[in-house]
């Protein structure tokens, strides 16, 4: 099989060097200004990169790690985020590490009210928001009877590949472009490059950097190092999910056994006491009839009156 000309956007190696790095700035300022729609005088000129290590308040707590982190002139920051595969509450996750770089703005005294927008921005190589159609989702915070944006430092943009499905020649926006670049780089041929890339030299730049004919053999090594972490990390996971659906599936049996169990008894007893019923009720009828015989009542008139069989009543004569 041969190798694909380009390499996987969706590494993590590979992002930060895209992304994340002083080379490449300019990829990420186009990025950020096509993803947020920003334009004109709103548009990002600049950023700096910060570290992407956030620093625990308290020294037991963990640390969190972004992928890459950054701030315009005016101080908004910017976290950009890759996210392979799916984890639990990684919604959660994007909203506390955006609360952190919120909240280590406020180290120099209580001046909140120069405290900085941030936003957060997810490319998910997996569903997130299962039950919304649209590939791409905004999230502000909205007042719940106005529909009012009063509260406006807290941004997040959620890009799904999974729910894009568009092809080369499909390609009508910058979005679309970068979604179809983080989508099917590695799988892209030389031939459609053109179609996808059109008059944008920033996707091209993009693409450039993913020739993997430009890569060092130290960054292909770190690279297929980081290829076969994020495959034992699935294979790890995909075992445990084995793992919890046989456990399920005996649990499921025992559990079923045992429910079986009771209702046979359950079924034993109702049975019983009907039964018990019955052999009540035709005694009680026997002894009846055995009364009305000795009376000289006439049999037919007794069997009518029982409910009695000839052989019952045979069974008292004898």
């Amino acid at each position: 099989m041969a190798l694909s000309k380009f390499l996987d956007p969706k590494n993590d190696f590979a992002f930060k060097k895209i992304f994340g790095t002083e080379k490449n700035k300019g990829i990420l300022i186009h990025f950020l200004n096509d993803m947020l729609a920003f334009s004109g005088n709103q548009a990002i000129t600049e950023v700096t990169f910060l570290s992407p290590v956030q620093d625990p308040d308290i020294l037991a707590k963990k640390q969190s790690l972004v992928d890459v982190l950054c701030q315009d002139k005016n101080g908004v920051k910017y976290i950009i985020e890759m996210q392979v595969a799916k984890t639990k509450g990684f919604e959660k996750r994007a909203q506390y590490y955006a609360a952190k770089a919120y909240s280590q703005q406020a180290d120099q005294g209580d001046h909140y009210h120069e405290l900085k927008e941030i936003i957060f921005i997810a490319i998910a190589d997996c569903l997130i928001f299962p039950d919304k159609p649209s590939y791409k989702s905004d999230h502000i915070i909205l007042d719940r009877d106005s529909g009012e944006h009063d509260l406006k430092d807290f941004y997040f943009t959620f890009i799904e590949l999974p729910k894009f499905k568009k092809a080369p020649e499909e390609l009508t926006s910058m979005i679309e472009k970068w979604c179809y670049f983080f989508k099917h780089a590695e799988d892209t041929h030389p031939a459609d490059l053109e179609k996808i890339i059109g008059t944008d030299s920033v996707i091209k730049q993009a693409y450039h950097e993913l020739d993997r004919y430009y890569w060092t053999e130290n960054e292909l090594l770190i690279y297929e190092q980081e290829v076969k972490r994020t495959r034992d990390a699935q294979a790890i996971i995909a075992q445990k999910l084995d793992d919890a659906r046989a456990e399920g599936i005996k649990e499921g049996k025992a559990e079923g056994r045992e429910e079986g169990i009771k209702e046979g008894i359950k079924e034993g007893i109702k049975e019983g006491r009907e039964e018990g019923i019955k052999e009540g009720m035709h005694k009680a009828q026997m002894a009846m009839a055995k009364k009305l015989l000795a009376h000289g009542v006439e049999r037919n008139t007794v069997k009518l009156s029982t409910g009695l069989s000839d052989e019952d009543l045979n069974q008292l004569q004898e």
